[in-house]
């Protein structure tokens, strides 16, 4: 998935995706982090990229990119341009470009979207549901 980022406030075991290697992001410019420990209730709206690292409750829109970390839960409905998930998501996903789930991502929800990445080592339980043309709302 591209380089590797060190968190620098945990031990050296701990690794994130550098935003700015990934394919799946457009431009990697960080808008926001709710990183582990943080826990947030109510609705988001943004520009650019946010990654969640903590817990999420609620909704999600934006016509960017989130990014939901291993070790995160996030429990929402959600309208993307693209969502890149490797924690836990519960919930509904609507992606108008694509949705990418890495291991050891954990989602059980609906997703609809024009592409779909599941890797090997993800639990989906859930309905995909894929339309020939991306959404245009």
């Amino acid at each position: 998935m591209g380089e590797i980022e060190r968190d620098p406030k945990h031990s050296g075991d701990r690794v994130f995706p550098r935003l700015m290697s990934d394919s799946t992001v457009t431009d990697g410019r960080l808008t926001a982090l709710l990183d582990e420990g943080a826990q947030f209730e109510g609705k988001l709206s943004f520009e650019g990229v946010v990654r969640i690292g903590g817990t999420f409750k609620g909704e999600i829109f934006t016509r960017d990119t989130l990014v939901i970390n291993p070790g995160a839960v996030v429990e929402a409905e959600v309208e993307a341009d693209v969502v890149v998930i490797s924690g836990t998501f519960i919930g509904s996903v609507a992606a108008r470009k694509r949705v990418i789930m890495h291991p050891p991502a954990v989602f059980r929800g609906t997703v609809t979207t024009p592409s779909l990445r599941i890797d090997e080592g993800v639990t989906f339980e859930g309905a995909s549901y894929m339309p020939s043309t991306p959404e245009t709302t």
